[in-house]
């Protein structure tokens, strides 16, 4: 038997960067394979990039702490991987594979970038594939150019009232037909020789509780139907709903885990117009807090999947709390935040029209499929 845990977006930069891990090291310690959104470049090269939004970059000790806290795999399929264009990008892949990690979802051409990574875990030979939706131009590995595995999505806006101009439309939205066919056939491919195949998908709507877009659905269930074992998804900044899907789970949201809060990375981004509008998205920011985003995103956890010997999975989560500090702390089923962190998610499973139930035992949630 062997256990998997997977958690949401983590970037540090702070004078100790394993400190961030605190609350949560001997949880992941405990894991037979640990999986992590990698969010930053890990570098002191580069140059901003113009079109970053955010730009976020970690100190190379960071890659250090990521190893020393207990994670294996790293996805570097993220919005700000080349927020200090390539030279960064190299270290980044260079510090995190010389700390013993593997890094997936990114790569130094579209190939690479795609390609999974291999992890003999006990007798289980368990693949890990990384993709991103949500890609600044650029962004996107394309030939032999480097960058991370692309999972496009497309916008329609479809008039509710045609004959009434000016009424708010519905939004569609769909995956980029060559992306999902390229991903499938990677897990596909991966399925052939691997026990499990996880996929760790950077995507959805931020900010924005409870809303999933169309096109998550429609490429979770296809990459199930592919083979995948379990979808771990990030970049909402919040937790998402959960589906249970032919028996498989998906995780819509991990949310944020361990990772700085924006005025940490540029002090000047409170001023900046795209900065305000994120803030529009939820109107619970608190600018006068260290921790100024709002409360819901400090709801967190760990992802788990138990592999019996026969195959059999069981899936589980391990409610966390972010403290001022962005400090995440999993917590025991005796603290008030844990029901606090299984309500949002039951409610948000609920908004997203899913029956997934979460019981209590000891201090996880083990997913029911009703």
């Amino acid at each position: 038997m062997i256990r998997v845990l997977a958690c949401g977006d983590v970037g540090v930069r702070r004078a100790h960067c394993s400190s961030i891990f605190d609350g949560c090291r001997r949880a992941l310690q405990q894991a037979d394979l640990c999986l992590a959104q990698l969010e930053t470049p890990i570098s002191m090269r580069g140059a901003k990039a113009c079109n970053a939004r955010l730009a976020m970059r970690a100190p190379v000790q960071m890659a250090g702490a990521l190893q020393e806290a207990g994670f294996h795999v790293v996805s570097f399929a993220s919005n700000h991987c080349l927020d200090f264009g390539y030279e960064a990008f190299s270290d980044t892949l260079e510090h995190v594979t010389a700390a013993g990690l593997q890094v997936c979802g990114a790569g130094e051409d579209l190939p690479h970038a795609r390609q999974a990574v291999w992890c003999q875990v006990g007798q289980l030979q368990v693949a890990v594939l990384g993709a991103c939706s949500i890609l600044p131009e650029g962004y996107a590995a394309e030939g032999s150019k480097p960058g991370c595995a692309p999972l496009r999505a497309h916008t329609l806006y479809e008039p509710i009232e045609p004959d009434q101009p000016g009424t708010p439309p519905r939004i569609r939205t769909f995956t980029d037909r060559e992306d999902l066919a390229a991903l499938c056939a990677c897990v596909r491919s991966a399925r052939v020789r691997a026990n499990l195949v996880l996929v760790c998908l950077h995507w959805g709507i931020h900010m924005v509780p409870g809303v999933l877009a169309d096109y998550q659905i429609e490429t979770a269930h296809a990459l199930i139907d592919a083979g995948a074992d379990a979808i771990f998804g990030h970049h909402p900044h919040l937790l998402k709903a959960v589906e249970v899907y032919r028996g498989r789970p998906v995780y819509y949201s991990l949310g944020n885990f361990a990772i700085e809060q924006p005025h940490v990375w540029d002090s000047a981004i409170l001023q900046a117009p795209s900065f305000r509008h994120l803030m529009s998205l939820h109107p619970e920011w608190d600018l006068t807090r260290h921790y100024m985003l709002p409360e819901n995103t400090r709801w967190t956890g760990l992802a788990s999947l138990t592999v019996g010997e026969s195959g059999t999975i069981q899936s589980r989560f391990s409610p966390a709390w972010i403290d001022d500090d962005s400090v995440p702390h999993v917590l025991s089923s005796s603290d008030s935040e844990f029901e606090r962190v299984r309500d949002f998610l039951d409610s948000s499973t609920r908004a997203a029209g899913f029956a997934t139930r979460f019981e209590v035992d000891g201090d996880e949630l083990v997913l029911v499929q009703a």
